[in-house]
């Protein structure tokens, strides 16, 4: 994906890195700025015996983040406004992928769609999302990411 002109190309963190604590205890692994992957373990199953459906929403939300974080012009930060996630199945173990989309962006808003998979390639979840796109001056000195761009 290119970044647009005067935007970064770089991602937030090398490929495999987790890039905060709760990256770090899911397990989270970037293949890419646009793939998320994570290796289902015991913490991640609900009593019902299936993945917990907030770590499929975490893998959307992290991976649409990092798909436009790619995007970024100079000063620019992102939050997530809303995410609408439908589940379509579930998984007890093996690998879980999630890929995301930048549908469309401009100075303030972005669309975005991920979907998750499980290894074996059975869909387990779609999602739309919008994020916000602002001037780093709005966090008033409370960022704690990277400090370039």
């Amino acid at each position: 994906m290119a970044a647009p002109p005067g935007g970064y190309s770089a991602a937030p963190v090398a490929a495999g890195d987790p890039i905060d604590d709760l990256t770090r205890w899911l397990g989270l692994r970037w293949e890419s700025a646009e793939r998320v992957r994570l290796t289902i373990r015991p913490e991640l199953i609900n009593p019902a015996g299936l993945l917990a459906g907030p770590v499929a929403y975490a893998m959307v939300d992290y991976s649409m983040g990092s798909a436009l974080w790619q995007q970024r012009i100079k000063g620019e930060r992102i939050a997530t406004i809303g995410i609408s996630i439908n589940y379509v199945q579930t998984a007890r173990e093996g690998d879980v992928l999630c890929d995301s989309v930048v549908d469309r962006r401009n100075d303030r808003i972005a669309v975005m769609r991920s979907q998750v998979s499980h290894e074996d390639g059975r869909l387990l979840a779609t999602a739309v999302g919008s994020f916000a796109i602002f001037p780093r001056e709005r966090l008033g000195g409370h960022e704690r990411g990277p400090s370039s761009p």
